[in-house]
């Protein structure tokens, strides 16, 4: 755990939302450093090892933040909750910011929310108190036992909680038509779709 006055910061800038149910808002993305999940397709590696990162004060994390005008903060990473994130978003909503985090809901969350999506992962599972705070659940479909993987975490997260398929993005020629088909039997999943990447911005 990181003294939550300072933060290790791989990376931070002023994008479009690609994915989910924000993709398309402009928003500030804050990606943290430091992750044990371990997924093999991650597409962030270099995030995973925390001491690689600078250590950067919250105050001027959001000083940077606040250059722009969208008031969407995305916290991401690597793995977000791994740190204490209480002082983050205590100050960006001082500044009049929404704050979103995206998480694989392995570690207990801190800090004050106005949006969690959950990403879980099957190398280390999310907590269930995670998975009942969860405003959106987005499952990455690799293969098609994933589908169960995604239905399993439907069956947890709270009634309102919005749901995506999105598909791995190096498997997409492959898994999307199954996903698109699942989605057609199961309405009550959408698409989501990395369209930053389509964009090719990050």
């Amino acid at each position: 755990m990181i003294e939550e006055n300072k933060l290790p910061v791989m990376e931070a800038f002023y994008t479009i939302q690609g994915e989910g149910y924000f993709q398309g808002s402009a928003a500030y993305f804050i990606r943290l450093a430091g992750c044990d999940i371990g997924c093999h397709w991650c597409d962030v590696k270099e995030s995973w090892d925390v001491n690689k990162h600078p250590m950067i004060a919250v105050d001027d994390i959001v000083a940077e933040a606040s250059k722009y005008p969208s008031r969407i903060a995305v916290i991401t990473g690597g793995e977000p909750l791994m740190h204490n994130l209480g002082y983050l978003t205590e100050t960006l909503h001082k500044f009049g910011f929404r704050t979103h985090i995206e998480t694989s809901g392995a570690y207990p969350i801190s800090g004050s929310w106005d949006w969690i999506c959950l990403s879980p992962k099957k190398f280390k599972e999310p907590l269930p108190e995670v998975c009942l705070a969860a405003h959106e659940l987005k499952a990455i479909i690799f293969n098609k036992s994933d589908f169960l993987f995604a239905e399993k975490y439907n069956n947890l997260v709270n009634s309102n909680c919005k749901l995506f398929l999105q598909p791995e993005w190096d498997k997409q020629a492959d898994i999307l038509p199954s996903i698109i088909e699942y989605v057609k039997q199961h309405i009550y999943w959408k698409v989501s779709l990395q369209v930053h990447k389509y964009m090719q911005i990050p």
